[in-house]
């Protein structure tokens, strides 16, 4: 088995995913978008954006109903993602979850701003549950402190980080965004956490 860390960067209703090899150095193996909501069900890419327009009963069944189909969604998205992935060889060791904010939405008075706040802690929640029921450890990181919580990680310079993120796009065909990066540093801090406690065990 090849030992690889994986990466997300989490937007509403989707995630970017990268599987990174634990080589030296390492390679992205695979760049994938995976869906966290259901397609057939448009408005579970926003779940709580669907009720701010509703009576407050009929907001919180719709919400209801909307969340219980990206939980399910997710995790079946995610375990066939990570079937695929072992079954290909790979030994996912950890994942690293990056998202734009954790900042928690019941401080958040603005409704709209709040539905996205809810928003984004459900589909980074519905993420580490999948993860923790393949039995895989992880960590999130928002992705405004990523860049220096990863050269601290990896021991290098930031200059040097943001070189090695762009390098290792090439790896790969088509577009190289900043999803795609956030989500292969999460890859990267992954795989030094799993490194690190080899070490010390």
């Amino acid at each position: 088995m090849n030992e690889a860390g994986l990466g997300f960067r989490v937007k509403s209703g989707w995630a970017m995913v990268v599987l990174v090899s634990a080589s030296s150095p390492p390679k992205v193996i695979d760049r994938r978008r995976v869906d966290l909501s259901d397609p057939a069900v448009p408005d579970s890419a926003q779940p709580f954006h669907a009720g701010l327009d509703l009576p407050k009963a009929a907001a919180a069944k719709t919400v209801a109903r909307l969340v219980g189909c990206v939980e399910r969604s997710s995790a079946r998205a995610i375990a066939e993602l990570i079937e695929h992935y072992r079954a290909g060889g790979h030994r996912i060791v950890g994942a690293g979850i990056v998202v734009g904010s954790m900042v928690d939405p019941q401080t958040i008075r603005n409704d709209h701003i709040r539905a996205h706040a809810e928003e984004g802690r459900l589909f980074r929640l519905v993420i580490e549950n999948a993860l923790r029921l393949s039995r895989l450890k992880s960590s999130v990181t928002r992705e405004t402190n990523s860049i220096d919580e990863g050269r601290k990680m990896l021991g290098i310079s930031e200059p040097r980080l943001r070189t090695e993120l762009k390098k290792m796009g090439k790896a790969v065909e088509g577009a190289w965004r900043a999803e795609e990066k956030a989500a292969t540093l999460g890859a990267l801090m992954a795989l030094a956490l799993w490194s690190s406690s080899r070490i010390r065990t």
